[in-house]
C-alpha cells in the first residue's frame, strides 16, 4: 500500500504538479537576479507566469497529442454512425461520453450538431454530444488533476457527464429539442467517409492538431496566467474570500455569471482556477466559473443561435446554467472530504 502511496505521490507532485519545474525556476531566478528579488512581489509573479505557463504548454502539447490520436479514430461520420445505433438515455449517455473523447471547442461543435440533426439523431444525443464536448475531456481530467488532485478531476468529469446526460434528456422530453431553424432539417446530409489511416499518418495528423491547437489557445494561456498571476500575488487574500469563498451563499452564482460571457478554452482558466484556489476560493465557485467560460461564452451562443430559435436557446441556456450552478454548490459543500 504504501508503494502505491509513493507512486500516485509521484505522479501527482512530480508528473503533472511539476514541482521539479517550479523548484528550477526558482532557483534559475535567485541565480539570474538575486534571492532578494526572486523573493519578493515582482520575483514571485515572474516565478508564478514562468511556471504555469511553461507547465499548461507542456500538459496541453502532450494531451492534445493524444487525444488528437485518439480522435483520429472518431471522425465525425463514424461519431454520428455509433450514436444512431443507440436510443433513450443510453443514447445521450454515449453522446456525452463520445463528446468527452471528441475535444471541440463550443464554437467548434455547432456544425457537428448540425451534422447530426440532419442525420436523424435525437436532440437529446444531439444536446447530450453539444454540452460534454467543450466541458469534459482528456485534457480536463489531466489538468485538474494536476491543480485539485485525482478525487476533484475525477467527480468534475462525472458530474459534467452527468449534466450532459440530463440537459439533452431534458430538452428531448420537453419537445424543445424540435425548435430548430427550418434550414437545419431541410439542408442534406452530406457524410462522406473519412479514408483510413496507417498509423505513421495519424501520429502526423496528431501531430498538426497538436501545433494548430496550441497556436490557437497559446493567447488564452498567457492572459490566463497573466490574471492568475494578478490574483496570486496583488488581490488579498481577504477580498477573495469575502466575494468566493465557499461559504458566501452567492459566491457560486455570481462566479457562473461572470463565467458565461467569456469566450476561452479550459486551458486557459485552469491558472485562474489555481491562483483562485490559493487565495481561498470555494472550488465550487472555482468549477463553476470554469464550466461556465467553457460552455455559455457569447461567440457559442451566436453561433447557436443561427440553427435553433430563440425559446430553445433559452432554454438551454437555463438549463446549462442552473446544472453548473447545482453543481458548484455541490462541490463547495463536499470539499472538505475531497481536497
Amino acid at each position: 500500500m504504501a508503494f502505491f502511496q509513493a507512486v500516485g505521490d509521484f505522479l501527482l507532485t512530480q508528473l503533472l504538479g511539476m514541482t521539479w519545474l517550479k523548484d528550477l525556476i526558482g532557483k534559475l531566478l535567485a541565480l539570474l537576479f538575486g534571492s532578494a528579488f526572486a523573493e519578493s512581489r515582482w520575483g514571485e509573479a515572474i516565478h508564478f507566469f514562468l511556471f504555469d505557463f511553461i507547465k499548461i504548454g507542456i500538459l496541453l502539447c502532450f494531451l492534445i497529442f493524444v487525444i488528437s490520436f485518439i480522435q483520429s479514430y472518431f471522425p465525425p461520420e463514424r461519431t454520428k454512425k455509433i450514436l444512431s445505433r443507440y436510443h433513450g438515455i443510453g443514447a445521450n449517455l454515449i453522446g456525452a461520453l463520445l463528446g468527452t473523447l471528441t475535444p471541440f471547442c463550443a464554437c467548434s461543435s455547432i456544425p457537428i450538431f448540425i451534422g447530426f440533426t440532419r442525420a436523424g439523431l435525437s436532440a437529446g444525443v444531439t444536446f447530450s454530444f453539444l454540452i460534454s464536448s467543450p466541458l469534459v475531456d482528456l485534457g480536463a481530467l489531466v489538468l485538474l488533476t494536476s491543480v485539485f488532485g485525482w478525487k476533484v478531476a475525477i467527480l468534475y468529469v462525472v458530474l459534467g457527464i452527468l449534466l450532459a446526460v440530463v440537459g439533452g434528456t431534458v430538452i428531448e422530453k420537453t419537445g424543445l429539442g424540435k425548435q430548430i431553424e427550418p434550414f437545419v432539417l431541410q439542408g442534406e446530409d452530406i457524410d462522406i467517409e473519412a479514408p483510413a489511416m496507417t498509423f505513421r499518418e495519424r501520429l502526423g495528423y496528431a501531430k498538426d492538431q497538436m501545433l494548430a491547437t496550441y497556436k490557437k489557445v497559446v493567447l488564452y494561456i498567457v492572459i490566463g496566467v497573466a490574471i492568475g498571476g494578478l490574483i496570486h500575488n496583488v488581490i488579498p487574500q481577504e477580498w477573495i474570500e469575502s466575494l468566493l469563498g465557499s461559504r458566501q451563499p452567492f459566491s457560486v452564482l455570481l462566479a457562473t455569471v461572470i463565467g458565461a460571457p467569456i469566450y476561452a478554452d479550459i486551458f486557459g482558466t485552469i491558472p485562474v482556477a489555481a491562483a483562485l484556489f490559493e487565495k481561498g476560493a470555494g472550488l465550487g465557485t472555482i468549477l463553476a466559473f470554469m464550466m461556465a467560460v467553457t460552455t455559455l461564452s457569447i461567440p457559442s451562443f451566436v453561433m447557436l443561435k443561427k440553427v435553433v430559435k430563440w425559446k430553445l436557446l433559452w432554454s438551454f441556456l437555463g438549463i446549462v446554467m442552473a446544472g453548473i450552478i447545482l453543481l458548484g454548490y455541490l462541490f463547495n459543500f463536499l470539499e472538505p472530504l475531497i481536497v
